[in-house]
């Protein structure tokens, strides 16, 4: 190991900058947000050093460099593009034992500045030792994804109650279990959605009454079935999670990125096959989530659209069991942009309607008339079943038998198929479809040929390999 990570308190402590150019500005940011006394020393500043020396923000000390400027500071740093007036900033440094910082000079650093994940007080630091700074700052913000932005404020609240804990909890190993539930379960998602004085009620609760911790069910939509658009909100979660509960839709890959040690339950839906009870899985998330468990209800697509989301948290509800929403990427929405078809454009479609082809018989009729209304967009779920029927009610009310349509199997996935014709051909489009398909009715599906890109490239003979055009 090269170097060893410090940090280094620089409140009200002064440091010495050379140089009042472009990167002088951003070491001084970085500075000032520390509380550092900052003093430069440089020919002339830039247009915001000046402002900030006007301001009294930071001190111009001197228009050129002695080495007695070194005596009275805490570390320096050179930020010019003089390679002698460096050398000479970098020996003088040395010689009086400072911490001196010449950037993007790695020979001429007793220090150097790492990458940066800030979530004041919790700091990451990324450094490569100056030997691949590009690869740091890429890892900082893969972590920078990966680490909620309210956990700041969480450190923050349990700095101020570390005292508390530590007069009520005497063991470290009795503290260490407090914290872990606190940071995994109800208090963490109290504090993602900005309820400060909840999540310190849980504290509260968690300290006085041990055996009544509960836990809480988060339902999460894990998009159309590519990692990539599962939300930042959900990866999160799914960090968090005790158990998880999860559908058919719910693809391999994004159930690689929940938890290791977390338990993965399968309830999954098929078209008439359904593994699992609603009543049953409704049941299931409140008995873990009163065992003071954090459950997550992983479903496909976004869960309030036709995913039976809102029946379940009306079930925890019912129970008293606490509940959060993450959103997730719709199927219509993920669908049909990999299918490189938009379901609005001002030339073609002013409204786009999602509609459901699974419905319980004893529910009231679809409104054909207003379906069937041209300059719209039809995005139809779990609707090759009833292909035939949608084509002739849609034909009946008044949509165009030539109106475009095109059935999307497997969208965002290695295996996507879309298939393109007209309404009056829905019924054949849809017959052998590999599942799950969307039905898309309207002008925009002809867009199709001009805007797919997903497994495409450019020329029109990329695309035959996974469209089929019946029109």
């Amino acid at each position: 190991m090269e170097y060893l990570p410090l940090f280094a308190a620089l409140k009200d402590r002064p440091v010495l900058v050379i140089g009042g150019g472009e990167i002088a500005s951003r070491k001084i940011a970085f500075l000032r947000r520390t509380g550092a006394r900052v003093q430069v020393v440089a020919a002339r500043l830039n247009a915001d050093l000046a402002s900030l020396a006007e301001q009294q923000q930071i001190h111009w000390r001197a228009t050129e460099f002695a080495e007695t400027q070194i005596d009275e500071v805490f570390l320096v740093i050179a930020a010019t593009n003089d390679g002698e007036l460096n050398q000479r900033v970098f020996a003088a440094a040395n010689a009086r034992h400072r911490l001196v910082n010449v950037v993007d000079n790695q020979p001429l650093c007793s220090f150097i500045f790492p990458s940066i994940v800030d979530r004041s007080p919790l700091l990451v630091a990324i450094s490569s030792g100056g030997n691949a700074p590009v690869l740091a700052r890429l890892l900082r913000e893969k972590i920078e994804a990966l680490l909620p932005k309210d956990l700041g404020k969480m450190a923050e609240v349990a700095g101020r109650w570390r005292e508390r804990i530590k007069t009520h909890l005497h063991s470290t190993a009795e503290r260490r279990r407090f914290w872990e539930r606190a940071f995994r379960g109800r208090f963490a998602s109290l504090m993602a959605a900005g309820n400060q004085q909840a999540a310190e009620q849980v504290l509260e609760e968690a300290l006085q009454h041990p055996a009544r911790a509960q836990g809480e069910i988060i339902l999460v939509g894990a998009g159309p079935g590519d990692a990539g658009l599962l939300t930042l909100r959900g990866l999160q979660v799914l960090q968090q999670a005790d158990v998880v509960f999860y559908d058919h839709l719910v693809t391999e890959e994004i159930r690689e990125l929940v938890r290791r040690d977390a338990e993965l339950v399968c309830v999954g839906k098929r078209a008439g096959k359904h593994a699992v009870p609603q009543h049953e899985t409704n049941q299931m998330l409140i008995e873990a989530a009163r065992e003071g468990k954090t459950v997550v209800r992983l479903k496909g697509g976004d869960p309030f659209i036709f995913g039976r989301g809102g029946e379940e948290l009306q079930a925890a509800a019912a129970a008293g069991i606490p509940f959060q929403v993450v959103p997730g990427v719709t199927a219509a929405s993920g669908a049909t942009a990999y299918a490189g078809i938009p379901l609005t454009h001002r030339e073609h479609a002013q409204s786009v309607t999602f509609v459901t082809g699974h419905y319980k018989p004893d529910s009231a009729p679809f409104d054909w008339a207003q379906l069937a209304q041209s300059r719209q967009t039809l995005a139809i779920y779990m609707g090759t079943m009833k292909a035939a029927e949608i084509s002739a009610q849609l034909i009946q009310h008044g949509r165009h038998e030539h109106t475009p349509v095109a059935v999307i199997s497997r969208g965002k996935r290695a295996d996507q198929k879309v298939s393109t014709g007209t309404l009056q051909q829905l019924e054949n489009l849809a017959k052998d479809a590999p599942m799950p398909a969307l039905l898309v009715i309207g002008e925009v599906v002809n867009l199709h040929h001009q805007l797919a890109w997903f497994q495409h490239t450019t020329g029109a003979e990329a695309f035959s390999a996974s469209v089929v055009n019946l029109a």
